[in-house]
This record gives structure tokens, C-alpha cells and sequence, in this order.
């Protein structure tokens, strides 16, 4: 089946084909690090990170580029208010982004280029583009001339009569009833010296605005025209709209030929979780209350489709990491279980079917939770086939391999601590000696300690199995 995906641009899902045949060049909107990023980021992030990986799984390279802004409006007053530059403001909540990625299994992007290490690039762009009369200077600021570009508002399907013509926004964000010139470059403010945000420009000193940034980085990492580009639903106006008319206007070539959005996290009022707002839940907020990482990885990708709207609670983490459980554990069956005799070939005819169905329901639109929901049908009765011991060897390896389809999405079946596995088997093995030494108070230590840390013991006839929940004590 043909990978097809929801273009916002078209607002229709259209076959994929990158314009380098077994090449996609993808950019995503990353985190602007003025704080730490919230979970309705990491839902973008991590939508992200299955687009990368059902690229790879449909057979392409891909060349990641996700951007860091360390400049803008918020990160200037911040720092202003700590007395401090903004390298040295930004730079814990840049190694906390990376830790968060890395906590919820992202793979990294090929490229991660900072704003403040890419000036030049944006200065290039913007002189082109006073050149072409597409941007002018005033009052010493640089501002996108709308009124150049006619095709403005086509991604967000903006109705052109609401543009103010000559009016000019010198903020970074703005509403849509605000419609006009932006700025690209703007004059440095009292402060800006002292917190290492002026460079030099042929059209004055200053700093860029924030829009300039991606379309200049993507530019130097991608070429003129991306492949994909993506990012959360409320960058479609003003950033992604204005990104099109600066990158088109100066490079005369289509910018991004798909756009992806994935639709906004709700808290448990129902309201966007929003950092400007003061109101939002971090990583470490949900890992501090006793959720497994992977359980809010598997919440954030397969709950809801990534177009869909969704709601942070707590029974929807415990739902999601009960199903993370019973994928862990049905894999394990799966793996310990000696093969029958013989294969039941209903059973073979089955498993073929839902690992096309997986298939085909990630390649309409990356439909992850609708894939995973036919697996876990299957793992029903797959399970009462194993009861029955009607899994033969055939079935037990095409079992295995789809789980090996699933976990190259979620990625949350067979992931681990780095050395988790070897020191709980290890403690296995010493609880084990205390019972047989009827050392019992030891026993129970290993496996209280085991609890508090998020490892329940289980003991059966085939030995002591182990699985991962919410840390307790």
C-alpha cells in the first residue's frame, strides 16, 4: 500500500513521493528553550519520531532536521530578569530537552541546529529579500512585506480580505485578527548587548525575529524545497505561514511540498496546555507521580490519532501503561513458550492478516492507534491458542515478527534501563539463593526493594518472571 499522509496544505491525504526517489528531507519545529518543555511538546516531538521511524520501516532515508530556538522574545526577558546571557539562560533547558527525548526513546534527528549559530544564514535571506523588495527597513527594524507575496495565508486558509495592508507586528506571535507586515530583524534594545543578542547586519545591527530562523536553517541543512514539514497544530499561523512566504520569496521554489500537524494535548480542565499560560505538566511533573516513561511514550503516540485532540489524566497514563504491560508480557509468553508439534493454520492466516492490517493502517496517515488496535485482538486470541498449545513453530516466529512491526513504532515492548535487565536478574538470582537458604527475610527485602523501584517479582511454574510498573513508597 502507498504511504499517504494528511497534507495541511491541500487539507487532503495525498500519496507520498519525496522528490529524491528513497530520500526524504523532513523539518520539524523543535522547542523554543526559554523553559522546560511541556507535555503537549513532547506530544509534537514524539509525533515526530513515528514519522521518522514509518519512513525508515517504508523504505527510506531520511535526513532529519529539528531546530532549537535560543532566541526570542520570551528568552530575552527571561534572561534579562536573572541577570544572565542567553546562552547561559538557555542552556539547562537545552540538556533538558535532550534528556526528556532520550527518556522517552526518541531517536535523534540528524541535525539539531541552534538559532544563535546560524546568524549569517538569516542574514543572507533577509538581505535577499530586501533586494527582491519582498522586505524594507523601518525605524530600524526589518519587516516581511505581505502585500509581495499573494499566495500569504494558503497553508492556514486565511481569508485575504483580513490583511491590513502597511500595518506591521513586531512581536513574535500574534493572532489572526492581527494579520500583517512581520518582523524579520529588529533593532537591538538597551539590554540586548549585555545578554549577547546584537549581531551585525548590512541593514544594522540587531537580532532576527523568530520566523527567519527556520526558514534560513532549513535552507542550509535541506536545500530550497523540503520534502515534509511538521509541526504542532498551532504553528500553522502565524510561524508556518510565514516561513512559506519568506523561504518562497526568496528562493523561488516551493518551500515544503507536505505539511503534518498534529493536534493539540488538553490538561484535565480540557484547556491547551500552554507554558505562556503558566499552566502545564512537564515529564518530570508525570515521572515524579509514579508513571513509567514508556507508558506516557505509548499515551502520546497510540491513544489517539496524531490529528485528533487528546486529554492528560491520570487514568488515561494508567490505561495506556496497562497496555503497555500486557504487549510486554504477551511478548514474553510468546518468546519462553516451546513451539507445538504443529501449526494451526487458521491461527497462520490470522497473523498474516493483521500484520497487513497493521500495516496498512500506518500507511494511511500514520494511524498508530487504530494499527495497535488490531493487534491487540490478535494477542487475545493468540493467547488462547498458546492455552490450547496450537502455536507451532511458524506461528510463534510470525508472532514474533509482529511484534518486532509494532515495537519499530512504539518502541516500548523490548526497551529497557541500560543494565536494568542484568542487575534484576542478578537480584533474582539472589533472592532465590535466600529462599533456598530459608534466608525468607532477605527474600522479601530483594523483592520489596524491587517494588519501591517499579519491578514486581512474579513467581510460576516456569520460574520468577519480572515486569515494570509505577514505582512505589
Amino acid at each position: 500500500m502507498t504511504l499517504r499522509l494528511h497534507n495541511t496544505l491541500s487539507g487532503t491525504k495525498e500519496d507520498f513521493e519525496p522528490l529524491e526517489e528513497g530520500q526524504v528531507r523532513m523539518y520539524t519545529c523543535g522547542p523554543t528553550v526559554w523553559n522546560y518543555a511541556h507535555v503537549g511538546n513532547l506530544r509534537a516531538f514524539l509525533f515526530y519520531d513515528l514519522v521518522r521511524r514509518h519512513l525508515r520501516v517504508a523504505g527510506y532515508r531520511v535526513t532529519h532536521v529539528m531546530n532549537l530556538t535560543d532566541i526570542d522574545d520570551r528568552i530575552l526577558d527571561q534572561a534579562m530578569h536573572a541577570g544572565t546571557t542567553i546562552a547561559e539562560y538557555v542552556a539547562p533547558y537545552v540538556a533538558a530537552f535532550f534528556e526528556d527525548m532520550a527518556t522517552l526513546r526518541a531517536e535523534r534527528a540528524e541535525h539539531y541546529p541552534r538559532a544563535t549559530e546560524h546568524i549569517p544564514e538569516m542574514v543572507d535571506m533577509i538581505a535577499t529579500l530586501i533586494e527582491n523588495e519582498n522586505a524594507y527597513i523601518a525605524d530600524g527594524d526589518v519587516y516581511f512585506r505581505i502585500a509581495s507575496f499573494p499566495a500569504y495565508g494558503a497553508l492556514s486558509h486565511l481569508d485575504r480580505a483580513g490583511l491590513k495592508a502597511g500595518a506591521r507586528v513586531a512581536t513574535d506571535k500574534y493572532d489572526k485578527e492581527s494579520v500583517s507586515d512581520f518582523a524579520l530583524w529588529k533593532k537591538p534594545q538597551p539590554a540586548d548587548e549585555k545578554l549577547g543578542a546584537v549581531w551585525d547586519a548590512p541593514f544594522g545591527r540587531g537580532r532576527p525575529g523568530w520566523h527567519i530562523e527556520c526558514s534560513a536553517m532549513s535552507r542550509r541543512y535541506l536545500g530550497d524545497t523540503l520534502d515534509i514539514h511538521a509541526g504542532g497544530v498551532d504553528l500553522t499561523f502565524p510561524h508556518h505561514e510565514n516561513e512559506i512566504a519568506q523561504s518562497e520569496a526568496a528562493n523561488h521554489k516551493q518551500f515544503a511540498r507536505v505539511w503534518l500537524h498534529s493536534e493539540f494535548l488538553a490538561d484535565a480542565t480540557g484547556e491547551k496546555m500552554s507554558k505562556s499560560a503558566g499552566g502545564f505538566t512537564t515529564l518530570r511533573d508525570l515521572v515524579g507521580a509514579g508513571h513509567d516513561p514508556l507508558a506516557i511514550r505509548f499515551f502520546l503516540i497510540a491513544n489517539a490519532h496524531y490529528r485528533s485532540r487528546m486529554r492528560l489524566s491520570s487514568e488515561a497514563l494508567h490505561a495506556a501503561a496497562e497496555q503497555v504491560r500486557r504487549l510486554r508480557e504477551f511478548a514474553d509468553r510468546v518468546n519462553r513458550t516451546p513451539p507445538a508439534a504443529t501449526d494451526d493454520v487458521e491461527l497462520a492466516q490470522r497473523i498474516a492478516d493483521v500484520r497487513a492490517a497493521y500495516r496498512a493502517a500506518l500507511d494511511d496517515d500514520l494511524n498508530l492507534p487504530q494499527g495497535v488496535g488490531f493487534v491487540f485482538d490478535l494477542i487475545r486470541e493468540a493467547n488462547a491458542a498458546l492455552d490450547a498449545g496450537r502455536v507451532g513453530p511458524l506461528n510463534k516466529g510470525s508472532l514474533q515478527a509482529m511484534l518486532d512491526d509494532v515495537d519499530a513504532h512504539v518502541d516500548v515492548i523490548r526497551a529497557q534501563e541500560p543494565g536494568l535487565a542484568d542487575e534484576v536478574e542478578r537480584l533474582i538470582a539472589e533472592r532465590e539463593d535466600a529462599r533456598r537458604g530459608r534466608d525468607f527475610a532477605k527474600a522479601d527485602r530483594i523483592r520489596d526493594d524491587l517494588r519501591v523501584r517499579g519491578i514486581v517479582l512474579e513467581d510460576s511454574k516456569d520460574g520468577v518472571r519480572w515486569r515494570r510498573v509505577a514505582p512505589s513508597g
